[in-house]
């Protein structure tokens, strides 16, 4: 649904949907036409990252619904460098009039959950092989129907801004084959799937899958993502239903950076709440991910977050001065995952955590020979703050042991390493939506 916006007497009209221009410079916060600074990690790189900075008042937007987003982002395909502000809240499962939709909403007549889960009962259907039929084939259909309305393709040379409060509730951020994007101070939550697959040959007790991240960086390059909270909303992982003994999981990643992405820079936001959080790299394969899946991670907060915080394959991951905050140690799993070809260089990062929660599960093997790690801290509580080695303490327990090397060094900084003691306070203080 891709027309021309023409401007007239204030008025933006896009498939006959009335979009707000702020037409007068000083409506647009300084914030929004912000770049990325010089040498603030690998979205600094070559050209930097610019978004939507050089947009003129014809390509400066306030949002205030799907319809509205959806228009001003013009389906990701036109690359005139645009900003786009989003005001209040706006809900990706609603109609073009705004009205709210549901699951019933989105299914296929010939889906049904309860026979989904009547056919593909590992009694009935087994454990060798996935689900194939009729039934499978009409929750795919519904999941189309679903993501037509959810996923929004952000183009090339675009800033989306939250002004005060702004919220996404429910969409998943496509930034898809497009360089040079710009993701600041928005709250973005629960992107949840309605037809989540179940996978019983996913582990020995198989598990549900779902397909929407908050944020999808794939194919692209120059992204900087900055001052965003993400999380699960009011919709957390712990009040979904157990189904063939397994969390029915209706949340994939909160930011994920995949299939040959390069160049981003991840910085001062908060995710909380969350399981899978971060995956940089979504296959072992070979390919065109080599010399790719270069991602900045700096000043973060990640609060009681499950797994991938970050899960890396293939690229050189510079994760410093991040704040980790684990004392919900039933929902933990791991945080640094140390996957095929990967080269994370971890520096002065602190961890505040339960007592509960063992030093040697924070770093995972998937496949990963080495990384570097430099500075951290931990601290139980209220307890005294320590150093430690979270590598060191993995390779203390597991065989064989994870290099200590991973064979580089980060040079695009913005400025001095935070000292790691320091990490708790800037952090809190600085990251997250609302404090740009």
């Amino acid at each position: 649904m891709r027309t021309a916006l023409a401007a007239t007497a204030g008025l933006v009209l896009a498939a006959g949907i009335a979009i707000i221009p702020a037409t007068a410079s000083a409506a647009v916060p300084a914030a929004a036409r912000q770049v990325l600074p010089a040498n603030d990690g690998w979205a600094a790189a070559t050209t930097g990252t610019t978004g939507g900075a050089a947009a003129d008042d014809a390509h400066v937007f306030v949002v205030r619904n799907r319809a509205e987003l959806a228009a001003a982002l013009a389906g990701g395909t036109d690359p005139t460098p645009r900003i786009v502000l989003v005001a209040g809240t706006i809900r990706a499962n609603t109609d073009d009039q705004n009205q709210p939709l549901t699951c019933a909403d989105y299914a296929d007549p010939a889906y049904s959950l309860d026979q989904y889960l009547a056919t593909y009962e590992p009694a009935v259907w087994g454990r060798a092989a996935r689900p194939s039929g009729p039934l499978e084939e009409a929750r795919v259909r519904s999941a189309r129907n679903q993501a037509a309305r959810i996923n929004l393709r952000v183009g090339a040379n675009t800033t989306i801004f939250g002004l005060p409060n702004a919220r996404l509730v429910g969409a998943n951020l496509l930034i898809q084959n497009v360089d040079n994007v710009i993701v600041r101070n928005l709250r973005l939550e629960d992107a949840a799937d309605c037809f989540p697959a179940w996978d019983p040959t996913d582990g020995s007790a198989g598990n549900w899958n779902s397909a929407y991240d908050l944020v999808t960086v794939t194919g692209s390059t120059h992204v900087w993502a900055d001052h965003n909270t993400f999380s699960d909303g009011n919709n957390v992982d712990a009040s979904q239903p157990l189904y063939f003994g397994r969390p029915y999981q209706v949340h994939d990643g909160a930011l994920d950076v995949i299939r040959a992405s390069d160049l981003v820079t991840i910085s001062y936001n908060v995710f909380q709440e969350h399981d899978k959080t971060m995956l940089i790299g979504s296959s072992n394969t070979v390919g065109a991910d080599v010399g790719k899946l270069r991602v900045t991670v700096h000043h973060n907060k990640f609060a009681n977050v499950g797994q991938r915080v970050p899960r890396v394959r293939f690229g050189q991951v510079d994760v410093y001065n991040n704040y980790y905050y684990l004392t919900d140690e039933d929902a933990y799993s791991y945080s640094w995952g140390v996957g095929v070809y990967s080269a994370i260089y971890a520096e002065n990062n602190f961890l505040l955590r339960s007592a509960d929660l063992a030093l040697d599960d924070f770093v995972y093997d998937w496949g990963g020979t080495a990384m570097t790690e430099i500075g951290t801290l931990t601290r139980v509580g209220t307890g005294p703050v320590e150093p430690v080695s979270l590598l060191g303490e993995y390779n203390a327990t597991h065989d064989p042991d994870l290099g200590t090397d991973a064979g580089w060094t980060p040079v695009l900084r913005p400025g001095s390493v935070t000292p790691a003691a320091q990490v708790p306070a800037v952090v809190n203080a600085q990251a997250g939506a609302g404090k740009v």
